[in-house]
């Protein structure tokens, strides 16, 4: 996939890498087929090089915050989890973590923050951030 590179998708696989790490870029960017080839491209070009890959406005720690969020509110319990990972790479602490979803579940609704913490817990735990 990354033979087929324009200014945005290069700018775009760089940030994707940054944030999510090469070896989960690596996993969802190779084996493509004709079905998912296309999905791919306009993720990283548009998601992640025209909004992630902008050097202005906000910092990648709170873009992530921002993603915490959203993800949460969604119930996208696969998405959130990559993005708390990315979180962590990108400095936002579990202080911060918790904070997003105590408000996540005031603004969401208490079955999301519930779902929240939860994903929450067991990454942290994963990456040695909690007992």
């Amino acid at each position: 996939m990354e033979e087929e590179q324009s200014e945005l998708y290069r700018r775009g696989i760089a940030a994707r890498r940054k944030v999510l790490g090469d070896e989960y870029v690596d996993s969802v960017t190779t084996d493509l087929t004709e079905l998912d080839r296309e999905w791919q491209r306009l993720v990283t070009e548009h998601a992640w090089g025209d909004i992630w890959g902008r050097e202005s406005g906000m910092s990648l720690k709170q873009r992530s915050l921002n993603n915490l969020c959203i993800l949460a509110a969604l119930n996208r319990p696969h998405e959130l989890e990559i993005h708390i990972r990315g979180a962590i790479r990108n400095g936002v602490t579990v202080e911060e973590i918790r904070e997003t979803f105590l408000q996540v579940a005031v603004y969401a609704g208490m079955p999301a923050g519930l779902d929240a913490f939860k994903i929450a817990k067991r990454v942290l735990r994963d990456e040695g951030l909690l007992d």
